[in-house]
């Protein structure tokens, strides 16, 4: 099958080139795709010098826009992205590609000692706990910009990819909760070149918002069964507390009771919703 490169590049002049001819010694014959962001700086010219077809957005869009112009652009039926700031190892591709034989998507997981620091380690170990908790399935690296896809079957997602860098996690619990296939191989992942544009607070909030946001478009009880959990339980101890201490039923309790009421029956409306949006991409297929 026909590969391609996807790096997505923001300012990294200094280490571009030898990304792409690293790439190159390894795959001669892989279709070379960097789309740069907006850089101000050489980062375009470096990475056509080296052999790359280059695109380049007029202004900074975010990470997540160049990786999705670098698909769309693409030609072969797999597709590897990684990142273009030298933290990942080129060498690791073969056995990525090895693995997309079998998988649909296949996923460079980072050991937790190469994090960045211990803010990012703890962040990324959160990250998984949710994932894993919402799919059922064990997620090793949500965030991870290291992977391989089939072409075909990214498309159908491509839409739901945001700008920023929180596209890893979408297209990750896409697949997951669509019962894609994933594999996630071990990888040790170098120190970047130069300055990360993760701002961690900011992009942090970003990552559990699209955790929200996907669960709820895929599996909405997941999110609003444990909400009305929480509003029932909190009813039902107002109301034991006031009842001993006053001997009735208070207006609070009874709202908060409604109030797990609807949001149950507003999960399950979204839940059938859900069900019919599937049945209709699945006849469309």
């Amino acid at each position: 099958m026909k590969i391609s490169i996807v790096i997505p590049a923001f300012r990294e002049a200094g280490i571009i080139g030898t990304v792409i001819k690293s790439i190159y010694s390894l795959l001669p014959d892989a279709e070379m795709i960097v789309v740069d962001d907006g850089s101000d700086d050489d980062t375009a010219e470096v990475a056509r010098r080296a052999g790359a077809t280059v695109y380049s957005h007029p202004y900074n869009i975010g990470n997540g826009a160049a990786v999705k112009t670098g698909i769309r652009m693409a030609t072969g039926d797999l597709i590897v992205m990684l990142d273009g700031d030298g933290q990942h190892n080129p060498e690791d591709i073969p056995r990525l590609l090895a693995m997309a034989e079998t998988h649909d998507m296949v996923v460079g997981a980072r050991d937790s000692k190469t994090q960045a620091n211990i803010f990012r380690k703890c962040a990324n170990a959160f990250y998984n706990f949710l994932a894993s908790y919402i799919t059922k399935i064990n997620v090793k690296d949500l965030t991870s910009g290291f992977r391989v896809v089939h072409k075909k079957t990214a498309m159908r997602y491509l839409y739901l990819l945001p700008n920023t860098f929180s596209y890893p996690t979408t297209i990750t619990l896409s697949y997951l909760h669509s019962g894609l296939s994933i594999c996630y191989l071990p990888i040790q992942a170098a120190k970047r070149t130069g300055k990360s544009k993760i701002r961690p607070l900011h992009d942090g909030i970003q990552f559990l918002l699209i955790i929200i946001k996907i669960t709820t478009l895929y599996s909405p009880l997941l999110i609003f069964l444990p909400t009305s959990l929480f509003f029932m339980l909190l009813g039902l101890f107002n109301y034991c507390y006031t009842f001993t201490t006053t001997h009735r039923f208070t207006n609070m309790s009874a709202l908060l009771l409604i109030s797990a009421v609807m949001i149950f029956m507003l999960g399950l409306i979204s839940e059938q919703i859900t069900q019919l949006r599937y049945d209709r991409v699945d006849n469309k297929k």
